[in-house]
């Protein structure tokens, strides 16, 4: 008779990480042109490329994790009574910062 371990506390402890760390460098890509924007003037065909093949497909993939993060937590944002702010903070800034804004511009 095989004894089978449940691997679930493992895989939840691996995406949480992979959560963690895609929601740090949402946070951070928001500040990459900080310097752009101070000078006022319109981006560089290099910013613009460098956002358009690193960043723009990045921050999608960290829309995408937002979301699954949104979802696997909404039964303990419901409980709290803080939906909306999770769903503003996981989902909707990702998805802005990744498709309304002007390519090779950052907030």
């Amino acid at each position: 008779m095989e004894c089978r371990t449940n691997n679930l506390p493992n895989k939840i402890l691996r995406y949480g990480r992979v959560v963690v760390l895609g929601l740090s460098l949402a946070t951070a890509s928001g500040y990459v042109g900080a310097y752009e924007r101070q000078l006022e003037h319109p981006p560089s065909a290099s910013l613009m490329i460098l956002d358009a093949f690193a960043f723009r497909p990045t921050t999608l993939a960290l829309t995408i994790i937002g979301g699954a993060a949104f979802v696997l937590t909404l039964p303990f944002s419901a409980t709290g009574g803080n939906v909306e702010q999770a769903k503003e903070r996981l989902v909707m800034e990702p998805w802005r910062f990744t498709f309304d804004r002007p390519l090779g511009e950052f907030p």
